[in-house]
């Protein structure tokens, strides 16, 4: 059976291409979304790739790969820096995440270099781009490969 991957994404990111290009680039979440089903497909995995806006909406996601995936990419940007919440759901989970930041949010203002989300992660990769996605999937591809899950 194919193992499968969630790659989850938080607010704003639907307005990705137009939402300030020069902070998180001109792609488009449609673009970033095909560059994670060309990555998975080169590995043999599928990836099931959603966003939105509520932060409620990305726990019930959340719970629901905790029953029917092997791991986890979430970019959950602003929620990052707030929700208590999306730890508690990964935490109960058990799956391995990557936490995946366009930007790099250690360079910008001071409030977003705390991430509820990294201290349940196995890694955070932030300040790539776009790039950033596929590089998620393929390290949590990697770990699973190696039994470390």
């Amino acid at each position: 059976m194919t193992q499968t991957l969630f790659v989850l994404n938080g607010p704003n990111l639907n307005m990705l291409g137009q939402r300030e290009p020069g902070i998180y680039g001109s792609l488009t979440l449609k673009d970033i979304e095909n560059l994670c089903h060309s990555k998975a497909s080169e590995l043999g995995i599928s990836v099931d790739f959603r966003q939105t806006n509520h932060e409620g909406q990305l726990v019930d996601w959340i719970q629901e790969a905790g029953l029917t995936a092997k791991g986890l990419v979430i970019n959950p940007a602003a929620y990052t820096h707030t929700s208590v919440a999306l730890q508690d759901a990964i935490r109960a989970v058990g799956l391995p995440v990557i936490e995946v930041h366009l930007s790099n949010i250690h360079a910008r203002e001071s409030f977003r270099h705390t991430s509820f989300v990294s201290p349940v992660a196995l890694a955070v990769l932030c300040g790539l781009g776009a790039n950033g996605y596929p590089m998620a999937i393929e390290a949590l591809a990697n770990h699973l490969d190696q039994g470390d899950a």
